[in-house]
């Protein structure tokens, strides 16, 4: 059996994604394996051509951006103090295809990801992230239910 040397765990900083955060990092620290945490900020609406206050488009994505990178920041001070071999990553697009990318890209050995479980019209009108990595992923997903 493949060893586990490098997990990706994908967040929206949801308090409920804090359950499958629990699991990769218990994952992460009994196999010594490396804790990757990465949270994509997905892809606005491109609201150009539309007449929007106030704002351009480009300020809007670098606003998110640095929303994000502040999120990420007090989500390590919380959660990471002290634990060693750990990267965080923030990137722009698509949920689901960045969080394939990175987990390639970084050669993870197994993605964790939080599921709130959605059925029915609100799985038709929400979609699932964690659904289409698990059918799209080449590497092994590990997916925890979301307590509700």
């Amino acid at each position: 059996m493949k060893e586990f040397r490098t997990i990706l765990f994908a967040t929206d900083f949801s308090q409920g994604a804090i359950s499958a955060f629990e699991k990769a990092l218990s994952l992460s620290l009994s196999l010594k394996a490396k804790l990757l945490v990465l949270h994509v900020i997905s892809e606005p609406v491109d609201l150009r051509g539309f007449y929007v206050p106030h704002i351009s488009f480009e300020k809007l994505e670098q606003e998110f951006a640095e929303g994000a990178e502040r999120m990420m920041a007090a989500f390590v001070k919380e959660h990471l103090e002290g634990v060693g071999d750990c990267e965080t990553i923030v990137s722009p697009g698509l949920p689901h295809d960045e969080i394939i990318k990175t987990a390639k890209a970084k050669e993870a050995d197994v993605i964790v990801l939080g599921t709130h479980g959605r059925t029915g019209l609100d799985h038709v009108l929400f979609g699932s992230t964690a659904e289409k990595v698990v059918r799209k992923s080449p590497i092994p997903v590990l997916t925890v239910r979301i307590p509700n």
